[in-house]
C-alpha cells in the first residue's frame, strides 16, 4: 500500500495537519492493551469454572501476558526507531489480534497462557510505538497536551476493561472478552495506515542487540521472580530467576556503559528528574495495579456484584482520571511537574489510606471516595512523568524512551500485584484461620477455603448445598426419629455455611484493609523520595539535545 504525502512532516511550515486524528488511533491502540489485563480480572471467575483452573493456573493466565510485555519493550522500541515506528505499531496490532483469536478458542490453561503470551509480545510492540509516534508527530509545544490525553486513555482503560467485560459476560462466555479486541485492533490498523504518519530515526547506526538481549534476560527474569516468589514460594525457580536477573542487570549496565551506541544510555539515571519520574511511575502503578487487583475481587465476591455491575461501579475512577488530567494540563505549566506529580502521589496515598478503613460492614459507598482519589491521582501524575521521561531522549530514540516509561509502569504494576497480592493472600488466610477457630471444619476444607476469597465462598456454598440435600432427606424420611436427626443436621450445616460465608467476607475485608495500609506506607515513603528527587519549576533539567536537522524521518510508503 502506498500513502501519498506531500512532504515529510519535519519539512512542513506547520505541524502535521491530522495529528489529533493520529492521536485518536494511538489512544485506541493503547486502550486495548491496557484493557486486556483489567478485563481479565472480571472474566477470571467464569474462565476458572469453565477450564477448571487452579490458583496457580489463573495466576499465570494473568501474568503470562506481563512477562513478554515487560521483557521485550526496550529491544522492540529500539527496532521500531530504526526501521519503522508505525510498522512496529501495525505488526504489534496484528500479533495482538491474532493472539486474541487464539485465546478465544482455548480449551485449557496451557493454550490460554500461550495466547496471552502472544498478546503480550504484541503489546510490547504497540506500547512504546504509541508514545514514540506521539512524540514524533506532535511539536514540542503540544506534546505535553497530547501525552496528557494518552495518559488519560490509559487510566480510563483501567476502569473500562471490567465494564466492557462485564457487559459481554451477561450474555456470552469468557471467550468474548478475547474476541472484543479483534475488531478494535482491525480499526486501529486501518486508522494507522490512513492517519498515522510513518516515522523512523534517520542516520541510526546498528542496534545494540547484545544490550537488547541482556535487557530481555534481566527484565524477564525479574518479572518471573516477582510472580513466582510471592505466589508460589521462594523455591529453586524463584531464587534462580533472582540470580539471573541480578547478574543480567549488572552485565547490562556494564555493557551499556562501554557501548558507543547503547540501547539505553544508563547515565541518564544520574539525572534527578529522569530517575525521579521513573521512580514515581513505578511506585505509583505499584499502588494502582495492586489496589485494582483486590478492589475488583471485593466488589464481586464480598459485595456480590455481577461482572457488569462491578464495571459500572468503577466508573467514578474513570471520571476522576479525566478531571485529574484536565487539572494537570492547567497546573503543570504553572507550578512545574514536581508539584503535580507529588500531589498525584499524595492523592494515591490518601486513596490507599481510605481503603485501609474497609471492614465487614463496608458498602459500595465506602469505596467511592478511594476510587475518586485514585482516579484524580492517575490523572495528575501519569502524564507529567511520561512527558519528563520522553523529554530526555532525542528524536532518534523516541521508541526507547517510550519503552523506558512503559517498562517502569509494568515493573511497578507487576510488583504491586505480586507484593500486595501476596500480602492480601497471607492476611486473608490468617484472618480466616482465626475466624473459623473452634469450628468443626476439616483441615482439608479449611485449606481449600484459604486458597482465595472465591474458593472460600465455594466452600461455604458447598456446605449450604449439603444442608439442602440433608433437609430434603429429612422431609422424605418416614421414621420420625431419623427425620428429627436429619433436620438437626441440616440446620447445623446451614448455620456452618452461614458462618463460613460471613468469615470469608470479614476475613477478606480485613485483608484488604491490612494490605491497603501497607500500600499507603510504601507509596507515602515513595512520595517523599520522589519529591526530593524531582527538580522544582525553573530547575527542570533541560530536554535532550536535538540535532540541527531533526532525526525523525517520515516516509511516504508502508
Amino acid at each position: 500500500m502506498r500513502l501519498v504525502m506531500t512532504e515529510p512532516v519535519e519539512r512542513m511550515d506547520r505541524p502535521y495537519a491530522r495529528r489529533w486524528w493520529a492521536l485518536l488511533v494511538l489512544c485506541l491502540s493503547l486502550l486495548i492493551i491496557v484493557m486486556a489485563n483489567t478485563a481479565l480480572t472480571v472474566a477470571a471467575p467464569a474462565m476458572t469454572e469453565d477450564l477448571g483452573l487452579s490458583s496457580a493456573d489463573l495466576q499465570w493466565v494473568i501474568d503470562g501476558y506481563t512477562v513478554p510485555y515487560a521483557a521485550l519493550m526496550l529491544l522492540l522500541g529500539a527496532i521500531g526507531d530504526k526501521y519503522s515506528r508505525r510498522g512496529a505499531l501495525l505488526l504489534g496490532l496484528v500479533l495482538f489480534g491474532g493472539g486474541a483469536v487464539f485465546g478465544s478458542f482455548a480449551d485449557s490453561s496451557t493454550t490460554v497462557i500461550a495466547a496471552r503470551a502472544v498478546m503480550g509480545a504484541g503489546a510490547a510492540m504497540i506500547m512504546p510505538a504509541t508514545l514514540s509516534l506521539l512524540a514524533a508527530t506532535f511539536p514540542r509545544a503540544e506534546r505535553a497536551k497530547a501525552i496528557t490525553v494518552w495518559a488519560a486513555t490509559s487510566g480510563v482503560a483501567i476502569a473500562a476493561g471490567p465494564l466492557v467485560a462485564g457487559a459481554l459476560l451477561e450474555n456470552h462466555s469468557w471467550s468474548s472478552t478475547f474476541l472484543i479486541n479483534v475488531p478494535v485492533a482491525a480499526v486501529a490498523i486501518v486508522g494507522a495506515l490512513v492517519l498515522v504518519p510513518p516515522s523512523k530515526a534517520a542516520r541510526q547506526g546498528r542496534i545494540d542487540y547484545v544490550g537488547g538481549l541482556l535487557s530481555v534476560v534481566w527484565i524477564g527474569a525479574l518479572i518471573y521472580m516477582i510472580i513466582e516468589g510471592p505466589h508460589f514460594g521462594w523455591g529453586v525457580k524463584a531464587v534462580t530467576a533472582a540470580v539471573i536477573s541480578g547478574v543480567g542487570l549488572v552485565a547490562f549496565v556494564v555493557w551499556e556503559l562501554r557501548h558507543p551506541r547503547p540501547l539505553v544510555d544508563v547515565r541518564r539515571f544520574a539525572d534527578r528528574g529522569f530517575s525521579g519520574a521513573n521512580l514515581a511511575v513505578a511506585l505509583f502503578f505499584l499502588a494502582v495495579f495492586g489496589a485494582f487487583y483486590y478492589l475488583t475481587q471485593h466488589l464481586q465476591f464480598v459485595l456480590g456484584y455481577s461482572a457488569l455491575d462491578t464495571g459500572l461501579r468503577l466508573l467514578p475512577l474513570a471520571g476522576a482520571v479525566f478531571v485529574g488530567s484536565a487539572l494537570t494540563g492547567y497546573l503543570t505549566p504553572r507550578l512545574g511537574m514536581k508539584w503535580t506529580v507529588t500531589a498525584g502521589m499524595v492523592g494515591g496515598t490518601v486513596a490507599m489510606a481510605l481503603l485501609a478503613q474497609v471492614d465487614s460492614s463496608s458498602s459500595y459507598g465506602d469505596f467511592v471516595a478511594p476510587l475518586i482519589a485514585l482516579g484524580l491521582a492517575i490523572g495528575l501524575a501519569a502524564s507529567p512523568c511520561a512527558d519528563a521521561i520522553m523529554g530526555k531522549f532525542p528524536e532518534s530514540e523516541l521508541g526507547v524512551g517510550g519503552a523506558v516509561n512503559d517498562t517502569s509502569t509494568e515493573l511497578g504494576g507487576s510488583l504491586g500485584i505480586a507484593i500486595l497480592g501476596s500480602l492480601l493472600a497471607t492476611s486473608y488466610s490468617d484472618h480466616l484461620s482465626d475466624a473459623t477457630a473452634g469450628s468443626k471444619l476439616s483441615a482439608a476444607t479449611l485449606s481449600s477455603a484459604q486458597d482465595s476469597v472465591g474458593a472460600g465462598y465455594t466452600v461455604a456454598q458447598g456446605i449450604g448445598e449439603k444442608a439442602q440435600q440433608v433437609a430434603a432427606q429429612a422431609a422424605k424420611a418416614t421414621d420420625p426419629q431419623q427425620a428429627a436427626q436429619l433436620k438437626a443436621q441440616a440446620e447445623q450445616l446451614a448455620a456452618s455455611a452461614k458462618q463460613m460465608s460471613e468469615a470469608v467476607g470479614s476475613s477478606f475485608s480485613d485483608a484488604v484493609a491490612h494490605t491497603s495500609l501497607i500500600g499507603a506506607v510504601i507509596l507515602g515513603v515513595g512520595t517523599v523520595l520522589v519529591a526530593l528527587l524531582l527538580p522544582g519549576k525553573g530547575k527542570d533539567a533541560e530536554p535532550a539535545e536535538q540535532p540541527e536537522e531533526s532525526e525523525r524521518e517520515l516516509v511516504g510508503s508502508s
